[in-house]
């Protein structure tokens, strides 16, 4: 009995003690200079390897924090996170760039890359892949672009990266301007008129020049007339006719004839 008893406790002294015998996982990397990692991890990101590239990246950083192998491996590994599709950890990794280097001769990359970072991540997953409009874009996202690529422009207004910047800029701008019409638009289709003027007035004072100008007119002259205010309305419809004169005829007040507009904008 004591023998069968000892059998499985010696067993298990040799699986544990044969556990001990197994070769620890060997680094490859623990002998490498930073300018051999920083090589590996510069050629695993041009290949396509991100997830790879950053580790290494880590690693030249843990061991090697300074240097200009360091501090290239910083802006790349922001790289690497925006194309592995982690936009909040390469906008992290480019704001411990500018604290750290605010007068390096590429910060003027790092704010562009932080800006396309943002652009980026007004898109959700599915659109990326299927069309959408530009109004149900993320809004927080879009601003938060708008101000990067803004700030890059003003203190680099002569980088290579200035005015692709500023194209984007545009965009973004008629973006935030479309979504607030849209907005506009839901609150009119529920009945919330005050609501309504607001986004539209709102478009009008700060988004000037932008192709969702007329829109807001039209809806801020609507829902003038809504609201029986018709000298205001009669005064947007003539803003909107001085500059907008083709939209102007959809609202021609003819016997009521904004009427035919409103449901055929809103219904």
């Amino acid at each position: 009995m004591r023998l069968s008893r000892l059998i499985p406790t010696t067993l298990l002294l040799f699986v544990v003690a044969g556990c001990g015998l197994l070769p620890d996982q060997v680094d490859e990397t623990k002998d490498w200079t930073a300018a051999q990692l920083y090589a590996e991890a510069k050629e695993n990101l041009d290949d396509g390897d991100y997830e790879e590239a950053i580790k290494l990246y880590e690693t030249l950083q843990s061991r090697y924090p300074f240097g200009r192998y360091a501090q290239q491996a910083q802006i790349e590994i922001a790289y690497a996170y925006y194309r592995y599709d982690e936009p909040e950890q390469a906008i992290a990794a480019c704001d411990r760039f500018i604290k750290l280097h605010p007068r390096h001769p590429n910060v003027d990359y790092v704010y562009y890359l932080k800006g396309l970072a943002n652009f980026n991540r007004g898109f959700g997953v599915l659109e990326r892949f299927i069309p959408s409009k530009n109004s149900e874009r993320d809004p927080g996202a879009s601003s938060q672009s708008f101000y990067d690529f803004e700030e890059l422009v003003r203190k680099f207004p002569d980088s290579r990266y200035a005015e692709d910047a500023r194209r984007r800029m545009v965009y973004l701008r008629n973006n935030l301007a479309e979504y607030e019409v849209a907005v506009a638009r839901y609150y009119v289709r529920r009945g919330a008129h005050i609501a309504a003027l607001n986004r539209a007035k709102y478009v009008i004072e700060h988004y000037q020049r932008t192709p969702a100008v007329p829109e807001a007119l039209e809806i801020a002259t609507t829902v003038y007339r809504e609201l029986g205010m018709d000298d205001l309305a009669a005064d947007s419809q003539r803003v909107l006719l001085a500059n907008y004169p083709d939209r102007a005829q959809a609202l021609a007040a003819d016997d009521g004839g904004w009427w035919p507009f409103r449901w055929q904008l809103f219904d």
